[in-house]
């Protein structure tokens, strides 16, 4: 009888005429439980350090999903919630694959000139399951249908916050897709007291949750929108990186929205977030949706005991309120910005703000130093000299002006001449030159006004030009956009094997909503390079042109953590920025995973050590959102492998430092990557095997 009974415990069914309840998958512990009443599934779990939430599905056909959603602390049991179901629109459009374009790597694509449709994806609840997996409890609820998408429903949570993830988990069968989504909660009957969210100068607004009230796409900071009530309020946002697809602009497109009839396939009154199919109206690539690969469209909720802004203090978090941390023996960096502040503002005679938005914009977000990509468009690389001197004379004033003890602003081109493809140049000091040189114009002379002047006709030119002022170039947006092809094209030319060429350039691009990191296309190159047996490196790009307070500048942005104590002086020359990304010292991310320290047989990145076949590896993380994985990537010169380590039992706001014993027989490389539940993450730059 013992044994039947423990036998009813693992294998809890529970049926009846709406859906089946499995518990089989599920382990009770004290930090979560999950219980069933007829046709409810009720799961309670550890929030913080004296606060449980709570959160009650109903099975019942005709009954909203979310019973009600809760949480209990020191100021007792509340109910924050009643009566809600997720929603979620579908937009399908079609992608071009040409491969001179780049396949499924493409930005250069502009999905809504295209026909699209936009679905409401419809739910049966049909089963459910609940597991867990480390610190989360999974659980799949029934079946979703939207055009030639199916897939389920699936809801996690997160022990050691109030924090829940509901997502949409669909694929289709068809080739060369490409689709967003909007997602939310609705109700017919709203619980919520208020909808309230941070406007794009961060100050709180509230309107009345009204039934009536058509829906209205809003523009807010952080990403939030927020119901409210007198018992508390529950912020609905999404992943802060991975919902955001690549556009030229960071425009804030009113990513939120509430109210009902939303997009006039939502007659229920809700509060959400979405996309807007236009764009930027430049290049518009949206999601891309390979077949049989299962897209994630997903939001997640964080319940809160107290108001709005108590609640909203508590997204901030996630994100360090969407700035990077300061880290000790480290310096922050962003690269690739066509502000073109120089050819709009200074050149333009228009008048030159004391401090110009863009910097206001780089110092709130805690950037320590900006790499500029000025004339990108604008302005005359080619010359005449008339021209291009006065533009890089004024670039170089500027940034001498708008630099500090705390913020480095330095001069930088996106040059895309010589070397094919577009390509990044950034020299430690300023440098006069022309990318081009006419007639019996000198390589080299002295100008007169502007001292030392290069001319550059070449890429034999622009590799001597490099050496002789010790500057560096890279793969702008490598194997993509207009670098479809490089810098594999160039792999043996002298310019890219030399030490003047860094590698290559980082972004999360393309998006694909199936897979559990921000892009893969950069990452399989730095393998390649590396299995190539050429030390080069990868530092993270942004890519962006205008930048404004009220845009959604986080979203789009990452950041290198390069090891410096302190920041070069402008004026002596940024010649110790330009070494630590040679020697490959510095680690990228989007700013919600750190690498302070990475070794291997206690070797940093960029350094060799000596071939050994069990290596030490030790690395510390530290962490915001819940941790999904890391992974240990190593190489021979033919083959890459991945040690994956599963992070799923960590809670948020974590920091930890993990050892192991790693098997290195015959491998001549090894770097890591770690990913957070959001698909935030981090990588390290390559450390070699003699």
């Amino acid at each position: 009888m013992k044994h039947l009974s423990l036998f009813f415990f693992i294998l809890f069914l529970v049926s009846n005429a709406n859906a089946q309840i499995d518990l089989s998958k599920f382990r009770r512990s004290t930090a979560v439980s999950a219980t069933v009443d007829r046709q409810n599934l009720s799961l309670t779990w550890t929030s913080g350090p004296a606060t449980k939430a709570t959160l009650t599905l109903d099975l019942e056909k005709s009954h909203p999903l979310i019973k009600s959603i809760g949480i209990t602390g020191p100021r007792g049991e509340k109910t924050i919630a009643t009566g809600l179901d997720p929603a979620f629109v579908l937009t399908v459009g079609r992608r071009t694959l040409s491969p001179s374009s780049g396949g499924w790597d493409v930005f250069f694509d502009k999905v809504p000139d295209r026909p699209y449709h936009s679905y409401r994806v419809e739910f049966q609840k049909t089963r459910a399951e609940v597991s867990t997996s480390g610190s989360h409890t999974i659980i799949k609820i029934g079946e979703l249908h939207a055009a030639n998408f199916k897939g389920g429903l699936e809801i996690t949570i997160y022990n050691g916050t109030a924090l829940f993830n509901v997502a949409a988990v669909m694929s289709t069968k068809d080739d060369s897709t490409a689709i967003l989504y909007d997602a939310g909660l609705v109700t017919p009957n709203p619980t919520f007291k208020n909808i309230a969210w941070a406007d794009v100068t961060a100050k709180i607004q509230h309107q009345t949750a009204d039934p009536g009230k058509e829906s209205e796409n809003l523009a807010v900071k952080y990403r939030t929108i927020i119901g409210e009530n007198e018992k508390g309020s529950l912020a609905i946002f999404p992943a802060p990186h991975q919902f955001f697809y690549p556009l030229d602009e960071a425009f804030n497109l009113n990513f939120t929205w509430y109210g009902k009839n939303y997009h006039q396939l939502i007659p229920e009154f809700g509060l959400g977030i979405r996309q807007e199919p236009l764009g930027d109206k430049r290049y518009v690539p949206w999601f891309n949706a390979p077949p049989d690969t299962r897209q994630r469209l997903n939001f997640f909720c964080l319940i809160g005991a107290d108001d709005a802004q108590g609640t909203l203090e508590e997204v901030k978090k996630f994100t360090h309120g969407d700035s990077y941390r300061p880290l000790p023996g480290y310096k922050t960096m962003e690269s690739h910005f066509h502000n073109e502040f120089i050819s709009k503002v200074v050149l333009a005679g228009k008048p030159i703000p004391e401090e110009p938005n863009f910097v206001k914009v780089f110092r709130a977000t805690g950037v320590d130093i900006v790499h500029l990509a000025e004339f990108h468009g604008p302005g005359h690389p080619k010359g005449p000299d008339s021209l291009r001197l006065p533009e890089l004379d004024a670039l170089f004033k500027q940034c001498r002006r708008l630099s500090n003890s705390q913020f480095l602003l330095l001069p930088g081109e996106e040059a895309n001449n010589f070397y094919g493809g577009h390509w990044l140049a950034l020299f430690p000091k300023p440098v006069y030159w022309v990318m081009s040189r006419p007639g019996t114009t000198p390589f080299e002379e002295q100008d007169k006004t502007y001292g030392k002047l290069y001319h550059v006709g070449s890429s034999e030119e622009m590799l001597d030009l490099l050496k002789k002022e010790q500057g560096l170039a890279w793969t702008a947006h490598a194997r993509t956009k207009a670098s479809t092809g490089f810098p594999d094209a160039y792999k043996n030319e002298p310019f890219f094997l030399s030490e003047t060429f860094l590698g290559a350039a980082w972004k999360a691009l393309p998006a694909d909503l199936s897979i559990p990191t921000l892009g893969q296309r950069v990452l399989r190159l730095m393998d390649d390079m590396n299995n190539w047996g050429l030390h080069k490196h990868i530092i993270s790009e942004c890519d962006i042109f205008s930048i404004e307070p009220e845009n959604e500048m986080y979203a789009h942005l990452n950041v290198n953590y390069l090891r410096l104590d302190k920041l070069p002086d402008f004026d002596a020359g940024w010649q110790p920025v330009l070494d630590v990304m040679r020697r490959g010292d510095f680690f990228s991310t989007t700013g919600e995973v750190l690498i302070p320290s990475f070794t291997v047989n206690g070797r940093r990145s960029g350094e060799t050590i000596k071939p050994n076949n069990v290596a030490d590896v030790s690395f510390q993380l530290d962490w915001t959102f819940p941790m999904n994985f890391a992974e240990i990537v190593s190489g021979d010169g033919h083959q890459v492998y991945r040690e994956h380590i599963n992070l799923d039992i960590t809670t948020p706001f974590g920091s930890q430092i993990f050892k192991r014993h790693i098997d290195l027989k015959g491998r001549k490389w090894v770097r890591l990557e770690a990913w957070d539940i959001a698909a935030n993450g981090a990588f390290t730059q390559t450390i070699w095997i003699e």
